[in-house]
């Protein structure tokens, strides 16, 4: 066994079970709710399939929602292929499932691939869920496979991703108040 590699894998493991625990998708096709685009201006080009809605755009599917200052929806005839979206930063939030905690992150630019099944999560990249953080400049999940991808950059920082992972031992909590729960 490569023990250089058992840090990689730990990391994997930890970070697929961070961020998306349960069957977590951007924005469900296949769902019965429709898409909601608010923005101050729209833009349709339907002959490529193409709207573009700028200033304090708001994108939801039932409880989960995009928010950026601009956001461009890409159609075929199969429906929503991509949805791009660029901020100062973009937030995206993600409802709580499955008992994990709401998804709450936020980069420059977002961008969701229908037929990928991947979020991917670019400048700035920075993701929380339950107190945990994952940090780094391109963060990518594949939803289906459940694969999480990241990378650092170097003319941004040093280069590196930054996670940190609350301990799920109930021990170690403390309530709202800062006093300990242990047995």
């Amino acid at each position: 066994m490569n023990l250089a590699n058992k840090p990689i894998r730990n990391f994997t493991a930890a970070l697929a079970a961070l961020l998306f625990a349960g069957s977590a998708v951007a924005f469900s096709l296949d769902s019965d709710t429709p898409i909601t685009v608010k923005a101050n201006s729209a833009r349709l080009d339907d002959s490529k399939g193409v709207a573009t809605y700028t200033g304090d755009v708001t994108l939801t599917q039932g409880a989960t929602e995009l928010t950026a200052d601009k956001v461009i929806l890409y159609r075929d005839e199969n429906g929503l292929r991509r949805i791009e979206a660029t901020g100062q930063p973009a937030h995206y939030r993600q409802p709580a499932r499955n008992g994990e905690g709401e998804t709450d992150a936020r980069a420059l630019n977002i961008t969701y691939s229908a037929p990928e099944n991947r979020l991917t999560f670019e400048r700035e990249a920075v993701i929380e869920q339950n107190g945990n953080l994952f940090r780094g400049n391109i963060i990518h999940y594949d939803s289906v496979d459940r694969v999480v991808t990241a990378e650092g950059s170097a003319s941004n920082g040093n280069g590196r991703v930054e996670m940190v992972i609350q301990p799920r031992s109930s021990q170690n909590r403390q309530d709202s108040d800062g006093s300990s729960q242990g047995q």
